[in-house]
């Protein structure tokens, strides 16, 4: 209560209210992908929250989403809406849970939100907010709603997004994100892993969380290039044994048409251990090998439980279709602010630079907070930079009165 308390009591003196959003569409679909209502229906709903300030109209509106978080608690929206903007918090249809997450249906639950925002919240002008992992997403959403492609999931499943009349938005920022869910579970497989069904079983000279692995920090370029060929390999063979079942179980055709499985060691970076590679203002913890093998295999890493078909939509570096700089490559009309949080420690420093020089638009800006971590966790002074980077853009671009 005293949290639920100190919320309300939050939004008071910052003078706007949170609105809930629900939204509903039809959609067949051939099996239930998510446990309970959503989907076994007929319907989709989508859950989020309208940040509306109090007495501050506005035309125009920031839209936050994830692919599986909820983001409506983090600092980044609240700080949004404390300065007098108008955002809103959408959740897909797989909220705080990516197990069985087809990276398509989110594109078309994004725009879902959208489309509310225009035609019934009445909003002139939508600006997409990708921060951390929703800065693939927001990349991924305005590259089919400005040219509309892919008719099928990655698995081959039907989906069209061509017929789904996306809205493109007017503008895109790309605040603290990592190039895309497939890319970024690749740089941070475990190599090392020789059996997938026993992670125990593990290559010694690629096992960095290892103290008798004989390659130690700093590390040479030649083991990097040989550790980052290995994370490639490994997501492969993946992504081969993912479409192999698949297909085996499409050949069975007996009634069962998907299968769990899980992926161990989803955590193992050189980077969290050497800080001369990609070097950047974040800090390197004291007991970097401690809290970074407890990472490499606690239940809530990257990709851990998924679906076949979730694994080839998201995660699988040669099938998923939503891989940022890609989609980058196809935005050409809409103006992108592009912010990187120079401290950050959960972003490599390299993501934010590729995909700058990914974006085809010319009108394009990139920004650098100088010591800013990732949360910006008990850093008002880059929050306030970044709140400031984020209103005089979208003034200068005439994006908001």
């Amino acid at each position: 209560m005293m949290k639920e308390k100190q919320g309300m009591n939050q939004s008071e003196k910052a003078h706007w209210d949170r609105v809930p959003i629900v939204i509903s569409f039809a959609e067949s679909a051939a099996f239930a992908e998510t446990h309970g209502f959503v989907g076994t229906q007929g319907l989709v709903w989508l859950e989020g929250q309208r940040l509306v300030p109090r007495d501050r109209p506005s035309d125009t509106v920031y839209i936050f989403m994830h692919p599986a978080s909820t983001l409506q608690l983090l600092p980044m929206p609240i700080a949004l809406a404390d300065a007098g903007l108008h955002v809103i918090c959408g959740g897909s249809r797989y909220p705080k849970n990516d197990s069985s997450l087809i990276m398509e249906k989110v594109c078309y639950d994004l725009s879902r939100y959208v489309k509310w925002a225009k035609e019934e919240a009445g909003y002139k002008k939508v600006v997409l907010v990708g921060w951390s992992g929703g800065g693939s997403l927001s990349l991924f959403y305005q590259s089919q709603a400005e040219n509309p492609t892919i008719t099928q999931t990655a698995a081959g499943d039907p989906y069209d997004l061509t017929a789904a009349e996306m809205i493109p938005a007017d503008g895109v920022i790309f605040i603290a994100a990592h190039l895309s869910r497939a890319e970024t579970v690749t740089e941070f497989l475990d190599p090392s892993v020789k059996d997938e069904l026993n992670p125990y079983n593990r290559d010694l000279e690629l096992d960095i969380y290892d103290p008798a692995c004989p390659n130690q920090p700093p590390y040479t370029a030649e083991f990097i290039d040989r550790f980052r060929a290995a994370q490639i390999a490994r997501n492969r063979r993946i992504t081969h044994w993912a479409e192999s079942k698949l297909a085996e179980i499409k050949a069975r055709n007996d009634g069962e048409v998907e299968f769990g499985f899980v992926v161990h060691r989803t955590r193992c970076d050189v980077r969290r251990l050497d800080p001369a590679i990609e070097p950047n203002g974040r800090r390197v913890l004291p007991n970097a090998l401690e809290e970074s093998r407890k990472a490499n295999t606690i239940p809530a890493g990257l990709a851990r439980f998924c679906s076949l078909r979730s694994w080839l939509s998201q995660w699988s570096y040669d099938r998923s279709q939503a891989k940022g700089p890609a989609s980058a490559a196809r935005i050409t009309r809409a103006p992108v602010l592009l912010i990187e949080n120079e401290a950050d420690d959960n972003v490599p420093a390299s993501h934010g630079p590729t995909i700058f020089a990914a974006l085809a638009t010319k009108d394009k800006e990139m920004v650098s907070i100088e010591g800013a971590t990732h949360y910006y966790f008990r850093q008002p002074e880059q929050m306030q930079e970044c709140v400031d980077a984020v209103t005089d853009w979208s003034q200068r671009k005439k994006l908001l009165d």
